[in-house]
């Protein structure tokens, strides 16, 4: 079977269209539970017909991943277990994808349909917290818990947990600020039946709606973009395992870099693992949540780092290698980035410029494999909007009339979507996923509490409800659902 210029295996070039599509099913769930948020305000308040308006808010969708950094795409992937990501083409891998997948999809389905706006970020976070655990249970010799990325997942809890408050009070300050510096009471009244908003609130309440639209695809669209790399890494490591379109200066600049690297790692090393397969196995234990630094850590690193000079001797760029090396060199290359990130966090490079030339040793190499390829971006965006046009109607009732006692105003709308971009933008610099539904319910709330207008607790009691569910749900969704698909994995496929 011919897929992407390779020849696969028929089973598992069926795996991998079902994995695809399944990816950009999420990203299409996504956009009809997360994106409507965006367009709630100007399908609303009339500022726009919901065909215009979720039409334009595909598009801003699509222009948001199109111009993506892809770190938040990465930030996801570091959440998952090392061995999972190293043997992404295992059974347990496609069992991994598909587990994350399934389990998202259905809690993203099921809150949209009871009109909930939940948060796919916390979705697909606990369901990816799911394998993990279910993963150090099946596997022998692991430590219960530890296929969990803990510290990766404290900062994304942080900002899952940080960016709702944010919403709230700041959407509450701005919407009072507005009050004090704008005295025009129209802009301040609920929308009326039928009728649109003066021209100048329009013009406010669309450049609201492209913004979160924009941010909501440089972040959210960007979770499903780290699943798909994950899916085609896996399979199809000869064409994207590494960056091929790298160029020879920077392959250069990275083998020049080499050497004085070579010599900082043999300062701090002790002992060294006799094998290229005792390093990878020293580094992987290292980079669990429960590894520490050994006699051998910086020793293993060594070893990698010969491992990745001897296949880029003499090579001007990535395709020169031969296509069966190029996972275990993007392998060599995630041991050795992961191993001088955790080492650098950990504070223990002593001297401050060693420290900083492994930091842009690292930096280096993780732009090599780090990458997102023009066509899987259209893809999600593509999906992103479809998604967008088809259900945002649940979503919108929800937040226009069920979150505050009265309906929402004009400015109510502005100020919390302004404070949703805003949000969004930060985290994305930081590489950090953040929920555009929380961010954005929670602003609206906000925006109802500086109002005095009031809050219909039983909506807000539903609404939390399924964000405190979300992520519990979602890790017995994903530890279950990775069981199941493992077993049918094998027996599909025959792959351990």
């Amino acid at each position: 079977m011919e897929l992407f210029g390779e020849h696969l295996a028929l089973g598992t070039g069926i795996f991998l269209i079902l994995a695809l599509l399944m990816a950009l099913s999420f990203e299409f769930v996504n956009g009809f539970h997360d994106t409507a948020n965006a367009v709630a305000t100007v399908i609303y308040t009339h500022s726009l017909r919901p065909v215009v308006a979720v039409v334009w808010s595909g598009f801003c969708n699509l222009m948001g991943v199109l111009t993506s950094s892809g770190a938040v795409a990465f930030g996801i992937v570091a959440l998952l277990p090392v061995e999972l990501v190293l043997n992404v083409g295992s059974g347990a891998g496609f069992a991994m994808v598909f587990a994350l997948l399934i389990s998202a999809i259905i809690w993203n389905v099921g809150t949209w349909y009871l009109g909930l706006p939940a948060s796919s970020s916390h979705t697909l976070v606990g369901s990816i917290m799911g394998v993990g655990l279910a993963n150090s249970m099946i596997t022998p010799g692991h430590v219960f818990g530890e296929g969990v990325n803990w510290a990766k997942a404290q900062e994304v809890f942080t900002s899952l947990l940080v960016s709702p408050i944010v919403g709230f009070v700041c959407s509450a300050l701005l919407l009072l600020l507005a009050k004090f510096l704008i005295r025009r009471p129209e802009l301040y009244a609920p929308a009326e039946a039928g009728k649109s908003p003066p021209w100048w609130i329009r013009l406010l309440l669309i450049f609201t709606c492209t913004g979160v639209s924009f941010s909501h695809g440089s972040n959210d669209g960007q979770k499903g973009m780290g699943l798909i790399m994950l899916i085609l890494i896996g399979i199809l490591p000869a064409v994207y395992a590494l960056d091929l379109g790298t160029s020879s200066q920077a392959l250069k600049n990275l083998e020049t870099a080499i050497q004085p690297v070579t010599e900082i790692v043999d300062k701090y090393a002790k002992d060294r693992p006799a094998t290229a397969d005792g390093a990878k196995d020293e580094l992987s234990a290292f980079l669990k949540t429960t590894g520490h630094l050994s006699d051998k850590t910086f020793g293993a690193i060594g070893v990698e780092i010969q491992n990745l000079q001897s296949k880029l001797q003499g090579k001007s760029k990535f395709s020169d290698i031969p296509k069966e090396q190029r996972s275990d060199l993007r392998t060599a290359i995630y041991l050795i980035h992961s191993s001088i990130t955790k080492l650098r966090k950990q504070h223990l490079v002593s001297d401050k410029a060693d420290d900083a030339a492994l930091g842009l040793f690292a930096s280096g190499l993780k732009s090599t494999t780090d990458f997102i390829p023009p066509w899987v971006k259209v893809a999600v965006a593509v999906a992103l909007g479809c998604g967008t046009m088809i259900g945002w109607k649940r979503i919108v009732v929800t937040v226009g009339e069920k979150i505050g006692k009265s309906h929402l105003t004009y400015a109510q709308g502005a100020s919390a979507e302004l404070v949703a971009m805003a949000t969004i933008q930060v985290a994305d610099i930081y590489g950090l996923p953040v929920s555009t539904t929380h961010v954005l319910s929670s602003g609206i709330a906000g925006t109802m509490a500086a109002n005095r207008s009031g809050l219909q607790m039983a909506t807000l009691r539903n609404i939390l409800l399924a964000w405190v569910l979300t992520i519990p749900v979602c890790v017995l969704l994903g530890a279950g659902t990775f069981s199941a698909t493992l077993f049918l994995v094998f027996k599909v496929l025959g792959r351990r």
